[in-house]
């Protein structure tokens, strides 16, 4: 197939696009390089600068028409299947900037599926979130869950779905929601670091190598074991894998499907910094601040859908594969 990956210079698009090429496929990354990097690029994908408030660029990208193609080596070929990462997603940003997040995501979206729709291309994997649920009301978090979003940035993804089943009713267009819990990790096959990460592990790691002085640990008095949050950390190759086999569902059976992508395991933001503690050898700093708006005290998913429909389970997603792969990709990025 030939995939457009829009956001695929990005922490998790270019873990996609690798696993993407691996299966032989052709990629095309659609990125306006706002945090992706080109050192994250492959010479193998071709690579489009642009941006998913511009309807006229993602039409033209999935036709393959060349005048667009900000690269020399386009295809010339129309897409076969769309994977969208493009999006910002800071939860407690959304809360403070709703405008920024009703425009890249929601509108954003929307863009993609008109020129999709425009241009004949019928499948789609869309990069969701597990934010769609809001407060657990029970553990672990199955795809049945009520969806009670906390933070408008899980809103947006929520709403995103929702059209997505308007346009599969609609046009045909066949999609699978991916609802992501916590990427971390690296393949280190790709350059690059991930560019102001508003997530545990990355921070930890700039603290460990010098980046940041401290890290800030959103409240200790959570009703968990320890007071700090619990979450279920995903590394990024079983997610861009869950990508892979999501595509391939899609063709498959002709139909849609939404399913959680996490390791069923959670590990408090405080177990992790003293893991990381360990496997860095460095102090890393922290302090407790205040809780952020739209923080679930838990979030850990079962996976058991995924598993049944797509054949996906995590297989690199212990804390030791997480901590380990991410502080050898920070050493090297930092010459450490």
């Amino acid at each position: 197939m030939r995939v457009v990956v829009i956001g695929g210079a990005g922490y998790i698009g270019s873990h996609v696009a690798r696993t993407l090429l691996d299966a032989g496929h052709s990629v095309t990354v659609f990125d306006n390089l706002s945090h992706g990097l080109r050192e994250s690029l492959f010479p193998e994908a071709e690579f489009v600068l642009g941006d998913v408030m511009q309807p006229d660029a993602l039409e033209a990208v999935l036709a393959g028409v060349e005048r667009f193609q900000s690269e020399p080596g386009a295809t010339g070929e129309k897409a076969d299947a769309v994977v969208h990462l493009a999006a910002a997603k800071a939860a407690g940003e959304s809360m403070i900037k709703p405008e920024k997040y009703s425009s890249q995501n929601l509108i954003g979206a929307i863009n993609v599926l008109n020129a999709m729709s425009k241009t004949g291309v019928s499948s789609i994997v869309f990069s969701s979130s597990a934010g769609v649920y809001g407060e657990p009301e029970y553990l672990p978090i199955d795809e049945a869950h009520p969806k009670n979003p906390l933070n408008f940035y899980g809103f947006t993804k929520l709403e995103i779905e929702r059209i997505l089943e308007w346009y599969d009713k609609l046009r045909g267009i066949r999609f699978a929601a991916l609802r992501y819990f916590n990427a971390a990790g690296y393949d280190n096959r790709v350059n690059g670091l991930e560019q102001d990460p508003a997530n545990l592990l990355p921070i930890i790691m700039e603290v460990a190598v010098g980046v940041r002085e401290e890290l800030a640990v959103f409240g200790n008095d959570y009703d968990t074991p320890d007071g700090t949050c619990i979450r279920d950390y995903i590394h990024v190759t079983d997610l861009a894998n869950g990508h892979l086999e999501a595509l391939n569902w899609i063709r498959e059976n002709d139909a849609s499907l939404a399913v959680n992508l996490g390791s069923g395991v959670g590990i408090s933001v405080q177990e992790m910094l003293d893991r990381a503690r360990k496997v860095t050898g460095r102090p890393i700093l922290s302090r407790v601040a205040q809780r952020r708006p739209g923080d679930p005290a838990e979030l850990v998913a079962t996976a058991a859908r995924a598993k049944e429909l797509m054949g996906w389970e995590a297989k690199h997603s212990s804390a030791e594969e997480l901590l380990a792969s991410s502080w050898e990709a920070y050493k090297r990025a930092h010459g450490d």
